[in-house]
């Protein structure tokens, strides 16, 4: 597997735990809206640890981006990542991803979960291709929202927000049912796009097939912490 080294150019701080890291683009680097790559950090005791982070530019920016949410709980990656500065080094790996365009539908994402869906909808809007399709963005808390204005800006109405701990004058509140997809969904027959923790996808995925939506229509893709 070949793997590349790329030079951090920003790091930013978009919510109280995410952050957007943008770098250097090798000069041959292809890959699809939505896909991931496997990066490590380019020092000696971090070389070898390796996280997947989906790659939320378009592809043909001349610069790679990843939005990540951090753990600095934890003794991991992405705690290391806060202590990176511009001119750092990033050593990313091949393309991978489940989760690709296949036609209007209802994208449903959990937090971080959202990632590989921002570089889909940069994609379709430079493309003037957003149309009908809608997305249904499950938080905790409003200031967990990521890209809450752009997304917006993306989707408009489309863009349906539900928070499971803060009730807020605009944004839904609780879990995500069979009842509220139903409502809120492009349609039935439609596709949908899940991304998120494992168990919100599972629970979604059944929450579906109760609604008669086929296997064929579910394009999902989990993540870990």
């Amino acid at each position: 597997m070949k793997n590349h080294k790329v030079s951090i150019l920003s790091i930013t701080n978009i919510t109280h735990n995410v952050i957007q890291i943008i770098t250097t683009k090798p000069e041959i680097y292809n890959f699809l809206p939505g896909q991931s790559t496997d990066i490590s950090i380019n020092k000696p005791k971090w070389k070898s640890k390796r996280r997947s982070f989906t790659i939320t530019n378009l592809p043909e920016d001349n610069y790679l981006e990843f939005i990540i949410k951090t753990y600095p709980m934890l003794k991991g990656v992405t705690r290391e990542l806060l202590n990176l500065e511009k001119g750092d080094e990033l050593i990313i790996h091949d393309v991978f991803g489940n989760i690709s365009y296949k036609g209007e539908g209802t994208f449903i994402a959990g937090g971080c979960g959202i990632t590989p869906f921002i570089s889909i909808f940069k994609s379709l809007h430079s493309k003037n291709l957003i149309g009908n399709n809608k997305l249904i963005f499950a938080n905790k808390m409003k200031d967990d929202i990521i890209l809450e204005h752009e997304l917006k800006k993306l989707l408009g109405n489309n863009f349906i927000n539900i928070l499971s701990k803060e009730k807020i004058d605009g944004y839904e509140y609780g879990q995500i049912t069979e009842d509220f997809i139903e409502k809120n969904s492009f349609r039935n027959d439609g596709v949908f796009y899940l991304c998120g923790p494992f168990k919100m996808m599972k629970s979604i995925e059944s929450q579906l097939r109760n609604l008669n939506v086929t296997k064929q229509n579910i394009i999902k893709e989990e993540f870990t912490v």
